[in-house]
């Protein structure tokens, strides 16, 4: 499994990058209405339009308003008012890399180091499902020696093995793995996987070198090209992210851009999902208590808002890292997808005292239980989503991009959620959200405008409260 050395290929132009940025400095106000105006077209925007938006005076806040206000209408045109929710499981914390930013880095001594065994893989999903979760993001450090790659593949079957009383199972799990070769790839298609997810960090390169010293994970390239790999493997729904903090934000920004133009124009697939971690300390990692480019929550805001208008498509996903004041805000700024309920260390959901001490991948600071998001999310007029039914409709890759970015996929967003959202409410929910939940499915119900769908939704939702499950569009 160790990396091999690929042919460099220009995914990302790091002197095209600063060139944006510098070539459009200090945005007038007429400037930014226009790129605003277009955003809401659902196109997307060019390098030069988000460099503008980027460099835009963050405390200038009529124009800060307007970008805001821009960003959730766009999410709301293609993905409504749902948030699909997901939790992180991890099943091992050795690693052979030293990045100096995380938690599990090898030279970090003070980390207990733990493999699941099968039968905890078993316990923790079904802490899991006790609280609802449906579709799961799993992870493990990069050392395959000690966990290989099949040891995952047979984590991933235990997984989705497991069902729990009374409508407990997880229906589809997403990965978040170090780079493979094709061929690997291909196996972990085989697996069942949702989308495959895979962080480049930081796509500066001189940064990348500092911060990843030593290990498989210090070849800049290999890790590039993964996302390639996977296409060609047959993994058509891929997710990107840079840990916000390591490098200028807006630099990233138009990276992150960058690499989803790439991809797009590549396999006619742009990002599924991108991710948008902000850097929080982590035990016995030296930059993660004092990054090199911390960014604040009025810039964190900003690069939301202008992802959300630049990729209109892609599921924008907020981890617990974030606390849950920040979360709120930032849902009303393009955020389609969040964790809950999280913990980052193999063993946490069943030990959730020990979880919340130092001993994660790094620190959470929205340590909430699912429920209680679930029910401060419908009290905000947001829909909880558990919905999984593209991933087995077979609306992934192109098949889901030619419905995302016209806003057509809202026609089973919608409808899916709230089918999802019942089935919460009969089997999860104590007394109040299940009250909440039930006047939140209600209205929304009439965002439902395809005729058939919509009498097929009143059929499915009845099944729902007498009893059925997994009914989806």
């Amino acid at each position: 499994m160790a990396a091999k050395k690929v042919k460099y290929v220009n995914i990302i132009d790091e002197e095209a990058i600063k060139k944006a940025l510098g070539n459009n400095k200090n945005p007038s106000g007429k400037k930014v209405g226009g790129i605003l105006k277009k955003a809401l077209k659902l196109k997307g925007l060019s390098l030069d339009e988000a460099a503008c938006l980027l460099n835009m005076d963050s405390s200038n806040t009529t124009l800060m308003k307007k970008l805001f206000e821009t960003a959730f209408a766009v999410k709301k045109a293609i993905y409504g008012n749902r948030l699909v929710l997901f939790a992180p499981l991890y099943v091992s914390n050795h690693c052979s890399n030293d990045c100096l930013y995380c938690g599990f880095r090898k030279s970090n001594n003070k980390m207990k180091r733990k493999i699941l065994t099968d039968d905890e893989i078993k316990l923790e999903v079904e802490a899991l499902e006790r609280q609802g979760h449906k579709r799961l993001l799993m992870l493990m450090g990069e050392d395959f020696e000690r966990y290989s790659f099949d040891d995952f593949l047979r984590a991933l079957k235990i997984a989705y093995s497991v069902k729990t009383k009374p409508g407990g199972e997880i229906r589809r799990i997403n990965v978040e793995i170090p780079p493979l070769d094709v061929g690997d790839f291909k196996r972990l298609k085989e697996a069942g996987i949702g989308t495959y997810t895979m962080f480049q960090e930081t796509y500066h390169k001189e940064t990348y070198r500092k911060m990843h010293p030593s290990g498989p994970k210090s070849d800049y390239q290999w890790r590039l090209k993964a996302m390639d790999r996977a296409q060609k493997a047959g993994i058509d729904d891929v997710g990107i992210g840079v840990l916000f903090g390591l490098y200028d934000y807006k630099f990233e920004v138009l990276a992150l851009l960058m690499h989803a133009m790439y991809l797009d124009r590549r396999f006619n697939t742009g990002p599924h999902t991108i991710s948008v971690p902000r850097i929080e300390p982590a035990q016995n990692a030296p930059i993660a208590s004092n990054p090199p480019c911390p960014v604040s929550d009025r810039n964190f805001k900003k690069l939301v808002a202008v992802l959300r208008c630049s990729v209109p498509y892609t599921g924008i996903i907020l981890s617990t890292r974030e606390s849950s004041q920040m979360r709120n805000e930032l849902f009303h700024l393009g955020v389609s997808q969040i964790s809950a309920g999280s913990r980052t260390n193999p063993g946490g959901y069943c030990e959730p005292e020990a979880s919340l001490e130092d001993v994660g991948q790094f620190a959470l600071s929205d340590t909430r239980p699912t429920p209680v998001v679930i029910k401060d999310l419908m009290e905000q007029g947001f829909i909880p989503s558990f919905c999984t039914a593209c991933y087995r409709r077979g609306r992934t890759g192109e098949d889901f991009m030619e419905l995302a970015k016209p806003g057509l996929i809202q026609n089973f967003c919608q409808p899916n959620a709230l089918l999802t959202l019942q089935e919460y409410l009969e089997d999860y929910a104590d007394v109040e959200a299940r009250e909440i939940g039930c006047k939140l499915v209600k209205k929304e119900t009439v965002w439902i405008k395809n005729r058939e769908i919509r009498n097929e939704f009143f059929r499915k939702l009845e099944g729902i409260r007498n009893g059925e499950r997994d009914l989806y569009f």
